[in-house]
């Protein structure tokens, strides 16, 4: 496969990419290299590592980052349920168990990130590592070892080194800035908002049930809006959502009623509702 075969594969998939997105994707696949895509909230970050898991025909492994988040809890934990049936069934044996029968791979539960490691392949599985800027300090040098070598160490078991290394796909809101060395074992892309044409195309192929006059005005719709000074300017992700809820309420075409009753599928704070309003709903929705 090449860039041009894997952008066509992401645009059956229903994921319209670039062709510097599309090279990004290609090239973290062709080197085997970890790649970091940044970017606004729902520019479409999550959805090109879905899209490449369809195209690649392989499981997608998501590891949903959060404050706190440990390394056990995105590696693996032990099965105590089947660790204490174990226990019971060898004292009604009369056997006497060690810890080494104890902390076995039988009694491993693995979590997304061992699971990408131990992916059997052919292909690799891709292992998104979704929102790491929300993770901590010690999270991000944790997974220093696993996008290096493609391996993680359990105290019990060992070093775990994969087979087939998956395709790491990281996503980052730019929340807090990541640390270099998370960096420099990354491929970097960066995925703005697409302009309004690129949007509406979207949303047809996303929302294929909406009315034709739809898609167009509520892609304009969208690009006015970001002009506006908005707490969230709203991404595809919330142009598919305001589009599906206008299908839903039997909306042929995007009126000043329409957009008043839908606001909240695309605006998600008050403050930023009120400013759309302040603008005049009519100018934000006025046809190209």
């Amino acid at each position: 496969m090449n860039v041009d075969g894997l952008r066509a594969g992401l645009e059956r998939t229903g994921y319209l990419a670039d062709d510097a997105l599309a090279t990004a994707l290609f090239l973290a696949v062709a080197m085997g290299q970890p790649i970091l895509l940044e970017g606004e909230p729902g520019a479409g970050k999550t959805q090109a590592a879905v899209a490449l898991a369809e195209v690649l025909d392989t499981p997608l492994l998501r590891l949903q980052c959060y404050e706190g988040l440990t390394a056990s809890e995105a590696l693996y934990e032990w099965n105590y349920p089947r660790q204490l049936l174990s226990i019971r069934l060898a004292e009604s044996r009369g056997e006497q168990l060690r810890d080494a029968d104890l902390f076995t791979p039988d009694h491993l539960l693995a979590r997304p990130l061992l699971a990408a490691i131990s992916h059997p392949g052919p292909r690799p599985a891709v292992l998104l590592i979704d929102e790491i800027d929300r993770a901590d300090d010690e999270f991000e040098a944790f997974l220093f070892e696993l996008l290096a070598e493609a391996a993680v160490t359990i105290p019990e078991l060992g070093t775990r080194r994969a087979v087939v290394p998956p395709v790491a796909v990281l996503t980052s809101n730019r929340t807090r800035d990541l640390h270099d060395a998370l960096k420099r074992r990354c491929l970097y892309h960066w995925i703005g908002y697409p302009g309004p044409a690129r949007v509406e195309e979207i949303i047809r192929r996303r929302v294929p049930v909406a009315a034709g006059w739809l898609a167009g005005q509520v892609a304009g719709a969208v690009a006015r809006m970001r002009g506006l000074d908005l707490l969230k300017p709203p991404g595809v992700a919330e142009a598919i959502s305001w589009t599906t809820a206008l299908h839903m309420l039997g909306v042929p075409a995007l009126d000043d009623a329409a957009a008043e009753r839908t606001l909240g599928a695309v605006l998600k704070y008050d403050e930023d509702i009120g400013t759309a309003r302040n603008a005049g709903l009519a100018t934000l929705i006025a046809r190209a």
